[in-house]
C-alpha cells in the first residue's frame, strides 16, 4: 500500500503553472460540468488564470434561471484565488457579452478586458480572445445562433438518454451531441475556417500565436508559423490549457484525470482513513 499512498499524495498535491487558460464553462446551463471544474481548480494553481469567455451562460439564464450551489462554488473559488494573489483576467464571450460593457473594471479582484496580448515565458506573444467575432453565424445571424444553441441543448438531452441505454447494453460511452455538432460544422468546413481566420488575426496583430475558445474544440497546433491554441470547454471535453514556466503549453483533460483520483483516494481511505480530498 505504500506505493499507492505516495501516488495519492502526489495526485492530491496541486500542480502549479505559470498560466492557466479556461473557457466555455457555461455556468447556468444544466450541461455545464461545474463540479469537474471546481475539482480541477482545487488541484491546479497558477500565477495567472485567464478566463477566455463564455464562463457564465447569460443566454440560457435569460430563458430560465438555473444556478445551483456548485456554480457559486466555482465563482467563489476563483475569487478566493484572486484574493490570494493570483491574477485572474476575464475576457467575455458571446454568452457572457453583458460583461463587455465593463472593460478595465475589476470585480472582486477579477479584471475584465475585451482581449489581451500574453507574453509567454519563452518570449513569444499570444493574442487572447474568445473568438465569437470570427464566427459568421454569431456575427451575421443572431437568431440562427440562438436556434443552434437550443439545438445543442436538445442534443445534450438526447445524449443523456442514449448514454443510459448504451450503458445498460454494455456498450461504451459515445457522445451523440459531440458527433452531431461536428457533423454540422464539418459540413460547412467551419472548424478549419475558424482556425485559419483566428490565426490570421494573430498574425495581423504581430503575435506568434493565438489562444481562444468558442468552438469547443480543444487543440494545440501550428498553422503556417502561428501557434493556434483552443482551450476547449467544460460542457463535454472538460479541458484547459496550461503554460509551464519554460513557456511550453499543455492541454489538460480533467475528465480522464479526475476519474482516477477517487479510486486512488478510496484505496488510501481504506488503508488509513485520513487522506480524503479537502474541500475548497
Amino acid at each position: 500500500m505504500g506505493h499507492e499512498r505516495q501516488l495519492v499524495k502526489d495526485m492530491m498535491e496541486p500542480r502549479h503553472f505559470r498560466t492557466l487558460f479556461i473557457s466555455d464553462v457555461h455556468l447556468g446551463s444544466k450541461a455545464a460540468k461545474a463540479d469537474f471544474l471546481l475539482d480541477f481548480l482545487r488541484h491546479h494553481e497558477a500565477d495567472t488564470i485567464v478566463l477566455v469567455g463564455d464562463i457564465v451562460d447569460g443566454w440560457r439564464l435569460k430563458r430560465s434561471w438555473y444556478w445551483p450551489q456548485v456554480c457559486n462554488d466555482v465563482v467563489q473559488k476563483l475569487l478566493r484565488k484572486a484574493r490570494k494573489g493570483t491574477r485572474v483576467v476575464y475576457i467575455p464571450g458571446n454568452h457572457d457579452e453583458f460583461l463587455r460593457a465593463f472593460p478595465g473594471m475589476h470585480f472582486g479582484g477579477i479584471e475584465v478586458v475585451e482581449r489581451m496580448m500574453h507574453d509567454g515565458a519563452d518570449g513569444k506573444k499570444y493574442l487572447i480572445l474568445h473568438g465569437d467575432e470570427f464566427d459568421v453565424v454569431v456575427r451575421n445571424a443572431r437568431l440562427l445562433a440562438y436556434l443552434g444553441d437550443w439545438a445543442y441543448d436538445t442534443a445534450i438531452r438526447i445524449n443523456i438518454i442514449l448514454a443510459a441505454v448504451r450503458r445498460r447494453l454494455g456498450m461504451p460511452y459515445w457522445s451523440f451531441s459531440a458527433w452531431a455538432k461536428l457533423q454540422v460544422k464539418h459540413a460547412v468546413n467551419f472548424i478549419g475556417e475558424f482556425e485559419r481566420v483566428v490565426a490570421e488575426e494573430a498574425r495581423k496583430n504581430g503575435a506568434d500565436g493565438v489562444i481562444c475558445g468558442h468552438i469547443h474544440h480543444a487543440i494545440i497546433q501550428d498553422m503556417d508559423g502561428i501557434r493556434y491554441i483552443n482551450t476547449g470547454d467544460w460542457v463535454e471535453s472538460c479541458t484547459a490549457v496550461a503554460e509551464h514556466e519554460d513557456g511550453t503549453f499543455e492541454l489538460i483533460t480533467w475528465r480522464a484525470l479526475a476519474s482516477s483520483v477517487p479510486a486512488l483516494a478510496a484505496i488510501e481511505m481504506h488503508d488509513e482513513g485520513e487522506l480524503a480530498p479537502q474541500a475548497a
